[in-house]
């Protein structure tokens, strides 16, 4: 089915299970008054994906709690009378890694409701004997993407993989009459790009149409991140319709053309969409000028946006490409326990109070730290000067420990030798009585490689068709792909045609925080952490460019750029969206399930970056800090 005359308006109702639960009804409800054609959601990460494998793996043995999210069904149920009054689709990226059990408990939710909808999911994400088979056979050593390590090396058993899918698998499902398409690992963008596919009766080398709804994907996928959420211009937003109390949700507009309007809903709520908002949203997970997908590769390094009113931001100048013969493929392992102790460190000499208390515990905990994997102490934060409050004059001291297996973490082991030192401790010495979080929990290990395309066996399933051979659909692999570098293009410092002067070229400076002028935005890939910086006028541009070499920032990142290997940082500019990004290898430890980082997402990296101070030029800081 075709449709003409307008584009699709697709609309972005979560960014992942913790989202709000009220968006997919409000969009269904407000259909009227602001019409969508189909409704996305994303409710899976690389945690979720990690933990529920074990929850799929243990319920062969045990009870466990349901592998796919609960938190869909919260949403789902109150929007599903008004799906069907108005005839509005939905896909969602729920099933984690238990799509077809999703499948039936919502068949159960729409039968008891009476409502005649099409329940159509999509499988082959789930690869672990692909990745085995092909791995027996020598035809690959799956290497890890962020590490380089082969999988042989790896120390520990695998017990789930699942792989990322395009989103014609999507586009196929309502092509033959679904309303609802359940899928598991698509990529987060692939509800989108399968949507759009469907409506317009786009043909697969139509690539920069792909690339262009790819685009428009990535920036709704996160929900109210492109209206203002995780957003460093978040100040502006405080006034006006529901200020920050009620950031609203996006809505992506993709013509027949490929031609992408982000805007939001209509109804007041809070946040705004603006160029800022989405290029704070676009530079969230890239890490590179190209960015893949299983259906196509969008080049980045020409993006822009064009302000077209209030809350309306026209996407210009993707480019595309064939996308790559592989897909990225996260295999999950067992990978021991972890227990956290917390104490409060108030006033003066907080320093020599930590490094008094990290000596104290060491050696209380050296029976058993042989045992121990990772043992870190990390004080977080400084007191502020003259504090008002006794809160304010305080600073939390965190203990993370790491354990193959749950035994070495007992409370004999680790919490007792903790709580029993208080009577020695620091001057003030307070530990948190919520000691729950130092028992011992699971943690799962996250490996990340490729697997052919050709592996995969998508396939999208029908259960209302009339026979079995109707009832399930298989997606071919693209026909055309192109194998890209396995390291992105990469400039450490900028090109000028004339040589710039930071300290005299761009007159009187102050030092201050790099964030009274620059925006930033940072997340996580991985265990890698990307960062992307920009400006609100051209002309600072120039000196941000210049400024943000890979050697500035490794300077700023400080003590995190200085392990043993030395961090590595990769770099490229956005001229057009007057931005620079950088990609920081491996700096999340081993990925948001294990790392000992509190910033386990990647996404303060941004904000500390932000708070280093730099010399900045005052004819800057005259239009306004940020």
């Amino acid at each position: 089915m075709t449709f003409t005359g307008r584009p699709i308006r697709i609309a972005g109702a979560s960014g992942s299970a913790s989202d709000r639960r009220h968006a997919i009804a409000e969009f269904a409800c407000h259909h009227p008054t602001d019409p969508v054609d189909v409704i996305i959601a994303d409710f899976m990460s690389e945690f979720n994906m990690a933990t529920a494998a074990g929850r799929r793996v243990d319920q062969a043995t045990t009870q466990t709690a349901p592998a796919y999210d609960l938190s869909f069904l919260e949403a789902l149920n109150p929007a599903l009378d008004d799906l069907a009054r108005h005839g509005i689709k939905l896909a969602v990226n729920a099933g984690v890694t238990d799509t077809k059990g999703l499948y039936e408990v919502v068949m159960k939710m729409v039968q008891a409701k009476g409502l005649d909808l099409k329940v159509a999911w999509v499988s082959g994400d789930e690869v672990l004997p692909a990745v085995q088979q092909s791995l027996a056979a020598g035809q690959s050593d799956f290497r890890n993407v962020y590490t380089g390590e082969r999988l042989a090396d790896w120390s520990f058993e695998p017990i789930y993989a699942q792989c990322y899918l395009g989103g014609l698998g999507i586009a196929a499902a309502f092509a033959e009459g679904a309303d609802i398409v359940l899928c598991g690992r698509v990529s987060d963008a692939s509800p989108v790009i399968g949507a759009a596919y469907w409506y317009h009766g786009w043909r697969r080398d139509e690539l920069d149409k792909l690339a262009n709804a790819f685009v428009a994907g990535h920036l709704i996928e996160c929900s109210n991140y492109v209206c203002g959420g995780n957003f460093t211009g978040f100040k502006i937003l405080e006034h006006g319709g529901d200020g920050w109390a009620n950031i609203g949700y996006p809505i992506a507009e993709i013509s027949a053309e490929g031609d992408v309007v982000i805007t939001k809903q209509a109804h007041a709520t809070g946040g705004a969409v603006t160029v800022d908002t989405c290029t704070s949203q676009l530079l969230y997970e890239i890490q590179g000028p190209w960015y893949y997908n299983s259906d196509v590769t969008a080049v980045l390094d020409g993006i822009h946006f064009e302000q077209r009113g209030i809350n309306r931001v026209a996407v210009r100048g993707v480019r595309s490409g064939p996308p790559p013969p592989t897909t990225k493929v996260g295999i999950t392992a067992r990978g021991g326990f972890q227990a956290e102790a917390w104490w409060f460190l108030t006033g003066l000499d907080i320093e020599a109070k930590a490094r008094m208390l990290e000596a104290q515990v060491r050696r209380g905990l050296a029976p058993y730290a042989d045992q121990f994997s990772v043992l870190k102490f990390d004080l977080l934060g400084t007191p502020m000067s003259d504090p008002h409050d006794q809160n304010r004059a305080t600073a939390p001291l965190r203990i993370v420990v790491q354990a193959r297996r749950a035994e070495d973490l007992a409370p004999t082991k680790f919490l007792k030798p903790i709580t029993d030192n208080i009577m020695q401790g620091y001057p003030g010495a307070t530990f948190h009585l919520d000691l729950r979080q130092g028992f011992p929990r699971a943690i799962f290990e996250y490996y990340v490689t490729l697997l052919p395309q050709s592996a995969v066996q998508h396939r999208v399933h029908l259960p209302w068709k009339p026979t079995a051979d109707t009832q399930m659909l298989d997606i071919a692999p693209p026909p055309r792909s192109k194998t890209y570098p396995s390291r992105q293009p990469s400039q450490a410092v900028t090109h000028h045609d004339q040589p710039i002067d930071l300290t005299h070229d761009f007159g009187p400076t102050a030092r201050g925080p790099l964030g009274w002028i620059v925006h930033a935005r940072s997340g996580d890939k991985g265990s890698d952490a990307n960062c992307g910086f920009w400006v609100r006028h051209r002309d600072e541009y120039l000196w941000l460019r210049t400024l943000l070499s890979v050697e500035m920032v490794r300077q700023l990142l400080g003590g995190e750029a200085s392990r043993r290997p030395p961090l590595e940082i990769e770099r490229f500019e956005l001229p057009a969206l007057q931005g620079v990004h950088f990609l920081f290898r491996n700096l999340l430890d081993r990925g948001v399930g294990v790392t000992t980082t509190v910033d386990f997402l990647g996404k303060n990296v941004a904000e500390f970056l932000r708070a280093r101070h730099v010399d900045l030029p005052v004819r800057f800081l005259n239009r306004g800090k940020l």
